[in-house]
């Protein structure tokens, strides 16, 4: 642990070098990445066209800001336009979540005139003061207050509350369709497109947070596609450019007309831009969304089998995977690092959560099985 290391507290595993869905650590083991850094590198560690795509954008031109047109940028704007529910062409580039979802909040209210915010229990946006006000658990926010206001929590999945909440008053509805840091809890088909229907009828941006869901993790390109749901704005990060740091808003045409005066300075840098390209297209060119749908069935039925007895609940869709522990999730988390050489992640207290890279197979898939089967049952 680095002396001087206080942001952040420090796992005691020092990783040197990645290759696809393996960390290596300086003393020599090798860790089956299943959470590939919240989601980070759906192409797995090292992917060559990722890495030679952006180290030749590099040499090219490290970085010039947004205001001057380039090639890879514009690349990147059809790409993602392209791949978007529906009529949600426009795009903002940014360099994180929390600052996509942040825009995002800034469009919406822009856009409407109005300034409610309706969020949902257990979710999670980010950790800026405008995605911080929107994200559940008092443990991220207590320190910070007060945030900004007219934000108001409603139950995730409760239909009837969503209506009752959403009114003329409302700027915008920001949730997750399959919701990740709060326990990875799925939303129903119905219940998203009642909100849908709800934004609709009141005239209120339906913000769809895809930071997590999207890239191909939940078996389609978008989460909002597997509910049928056209958001007015949706937002990605996390994976977009295999782990460097880049987030993107996507909105329709009557949220960009009035979204404001908003910028970054490091909107969408040629070297992020030619990352974030090259993981697109692996994403495609190699079908990793129908890579984590199957693989992600595969790994659930094995563990429904094995252990589904033995712990709460087993959910989740694609590679986006919740075990819901009768112990802490904490303690099985450093049982699978230590003596199993596999890391994953929380979810809450009693929720493990797996989000490997997309690359996964079902031979690795089964490899992390027998871990958790011995860590479990042992």
């Amino acid at each position: 642990m680095s002396d001087h290391s206080f942001v952040f507290s420090e796992k005691p595993i020092r990783i040197d070098r990645g290759e696809g869905v393996f960390l290596h650590a300086s003393d020599g083991t090798r860790y089956l990445d299943m959470g590939a850094s919240y989601a980070c590198t759906p192409a797995g560690h090292g992917h060559p066209e990722v890495v030679g795509r952006t180290t030749e954008a590099m040499e090219e031109l490290f970085y010039v800001q947004a205001s001057y047109p380039h090639d890879e940028r514009d690349r990147l704007y059809t790409a993602l336009a392209e791949t978007a529910p529906g009529d949600v062409d426009y795009t903002w580039l940014c360099n994180s979540g929390t600052e996509a979802n942040e825009a995002a909040l800034k469009f919406a209210r822009s856009a409407t005139g109005r300034s409610k915010i309706v969020a949902t229990t257990r979710g999670f946006h980010g950790r800026t003061m405008g995605a911080l006000a929107c994200t559940w658990k008092d443990k991220y926010k207590k320190p910070f207050e007060p945030l900004i206001g007219d934000v108001e929590f409603v139950p995730y999945g409760d239909v009837e509350a969503m209506l009752e909440a959403v009114d003329r008053e409302t700027a915008g509805v920001i949730l997750e369709p399959l919701q990740g840091e709060g326990g990875i809890n799925p939303a129903s088909a119905r219940y998203l497109q009642a909100v849908r229907v709800a934004t609709a009828t009141s005239g209120a941006a339906l913000i769809m947070d895809e930071i997590q869901t999207g890239l191909g993790r939940t078996g389609s390109f978008w989460a909002s596609d597997r509910k049928l749901v056209v958001p007015d704005i949706l937002t990605t990060a996390k994976g977009l450019a295999n782990g460097l740091p880049i987030g993107a808003t996507l909105c329709r045409e009557w949220v960009a007309e009035g979204a404001g005066p908003h910028g970054s300075t490091f909107s969408g840098g040629p070297t992020i831009c030619a990352a974030a390209n090259a993981t697109i297209d692996v994403i495609h060119d190699e079908g990793l969304h129908e890579n984590a749908e199957r693989v992600g069935d595969y790994m659930r039925a094995e563990l429904d089998e094995r252990i589904g007895e033995e712990i709460r609940d087993i959910r989740g869709d694609g590679l986006m995977v919740g075990l819901e522990v009768k112990r802490g999730a904490n303690r099985m988390l450093r049982d699978l690092a230590l003596n199993h050489q596999l890391l994953a992640l929380p979810a809450g207290r009693t929720v493990v959560r797996l989000l490997p890279p997309l690359t996964l197979t079902t031979e690795e898939a089964d490899m992390a099985v027998n871990a958790i089967t011995e860590v479990v049952t042992g």
